[in-house]
């Protein structure tokens, strides 16, 4: 297996463990969207600086590796450096510490076997730039502590430090039950939900990283770059009913198709969430056979993997920049919010729930074809995370390999969660580019009920400007320019 892909597995599993933590642990503040997509940043700009100094050319994003003399340019070397890099952003990003019995143990063992595999030795501090652990140490001393300091507070488990602090102006909605009349006296705004966890616990999200637009990006200048204008407002513009009325369309025509393809891309708790998930479509572009007439074709060497996800990486953490800066700026409603209160007394079609399918339903009980235990995602709705995040990876995905071509498919085998009484048995997706699957990942948040059109379409934009800006400034990177 590639080098790359192999620390990416254990990247992967460490993500999904955060989501199976208590809902008391402040530790699952680390697995949030945005805070998934920072910490895939440092892991892969610790390991490109690492990589960097054994290249000919590359420069570090930061400059604590010096380039080896070309007689320690070898590529045991190479291996070593970029696997106790990993190593050194892992523990800092997700450390076993956080974890219970018997992840942790697992964990750590699957942290050391790695390191072994590679003739290394768990805990070498060591800081001699002429062996390949030291020049590793050297590289994530300088990128921790400048992403110590990129104002994440990941020292205090990611809480909101802007000022003033985000403060929602709704008092938060039973998901499960009617809303009443007085429910959302500022309807064009964030909602909270409360709703029972898989345990029949009652939780009720606050937004997640509301401060996020001010973390220090890669590529982008500050958060605001990418800033979109206003989306409809309530209650002057026709178009917030019009975007209420086709979302409850859309959730009316659902196919079985749709279904599957909502619940695919959802990538909610104990998932790998949606940076995670483009990471594994980069490792099935790493593996890839060769692929006639492409520029970038065949498996990937060490080097390219390198600085593949290097690239891809830091797109999808300035993606979650821009975006959560427009989810605070904008502090929108989400489609169950929003069609609670516009259609309340009325009767609407809309889907009832598990095995029930459409029925006439009352207006103020709408819902999105979601599980009853994460009904929404506890943040704003524009723009649009898994749109932003999708582009922005396709984006650097077509750069990097010269082609849009991609070769993807997922097979269903299983029930839907949200409704196991649909017969979706034998459904196949396929994505025979990277765009499709970037434009999918984002129509199936309207799908699921949980996004507005504007939302899926802006966020598609700024996915894709902060896909050009990353690649843009890591190929000048490597390359010496």
């Amino acid at each position: 297996m590639n080098l790359i892909v192999a620390w990416n597995n254990v990247a992967l599993e460490a993500i999904r463990a955060l989501g199976k933590l208590p809902f008391t642990s402040r530790d699952r503040e680390r697995g949030g969207p945005p805070q998934v997509a920072r910490s895939l940043g440092v892991i892969y700009t610790t390991v490109y600086d690492a990589w960097a100094a054994y290249d000919d050319v590359a420069k570090p994003l930061h400059s604590g590796t010096p380039r080896r003399p070309a007689a320690q340019r070898t590529d045991a070397n190479r291996r070593k450096a970029v696997s106790q890099a990993a190593y050194r952003a892992l523990i800092d990003q997700f450390p076993p510490v956080i974890y219970p019995e018997p992840f942790r143990t697992a964990y750590t063992a699957l942290l050391n076997d790695h390191l072994l595999a590679e003739g290394l030795t768990p805990g070498d501090t060591n800081t001699n730039a002429n062996n390949p652990v030291g020049v590793a140490n050297l590289a994530a001393n300088a990128v921790l502590a400048f992403r110590h300091a990129d104002h994440a507070n990941q020292a205090n488990l990611y809480a909101d430090n802007s000022s003033p602090a985000y403060a929602t102006v709704n008092p938060p909605m039973v998901a499960a039950l009617p809303a009443p009349h007085d429910s959302t006296p500022h309807a064009g705004r964030w909602q909270a939900l409360s709703y029972l966890t898989l345990d029949h616990e009652l939780k009720t999200p606050r937004f997640i990283a509301p401060h996020w637009g001010g973390v220090a990006p890669f590529a982008m200048a500050n958060g605001q770059q990418f800033r979109p204008v206003t989306p409809p407002q309530h209650p002057l513009s026709q178009g917030f009913l019009d975007q209420a009325r086709y979302v409850m369309d859309v959730q009316v025509r659902l196919t079985a198709e749709q279904k599957v393809t909502a619940e695919y891309w959802a990538d909610g708790p104990k998932s790998e969430l949606p940076p995670g998930h483009w990471t594994e479509f980069a490792a099935f572009v790493a593996e890839r056979p060769a692929l006639t007439g492409l520029p970038q074709s065949g498996a990937l060497d060490l080097g390219q993997t390198v600085r593949l996800y290097f690239a891809l990486a830091n797109a999808i953490l300035d993606a979650s920049i821009a975006t959560w800066d427009a989810k605070r700026h904008f502090d929108y409603v989400r489609p169950v919010t929003a069609i609670r209160h516009l259609f309340r007394g009325k009767r609407v079609q809309g889907w009832a729930g598990p095995g029930r399918g459409v029925q006439d339903i009352a207006g103020e009980a709408w819902l999105p074809f979601q599980v009853p235990t994460f009904p929404t995602p506890p943040f704003s709705e524009f723009t649009s995370g898994h749109s932003a995040f999708s582009m922005a990876a396709a984006t650097v995905l077509r750069q990097f390999t010269g082609s849009d071509r991609f070769g993807f498919f997922y097979a269903q085998t299983e029930a839907l969660k949200a409704d196991p009484s649909e017969d979706v048995g034998g459904i196949i997706l396929s994505w025979p580019t990277f765009t499709a699957a970037a434009r999918e990942a984002g129509e199936s948040r309207l799908y699921g009920g949980i996004h507005f059109y504007e939302g899926n379409v802006v966020g598609l934009d700024i996915g894709e400007k902060c896909g050009n800006a990353a690649f843009a400034k890591a190929q000048g990177l490597w390359t010496g320019a």
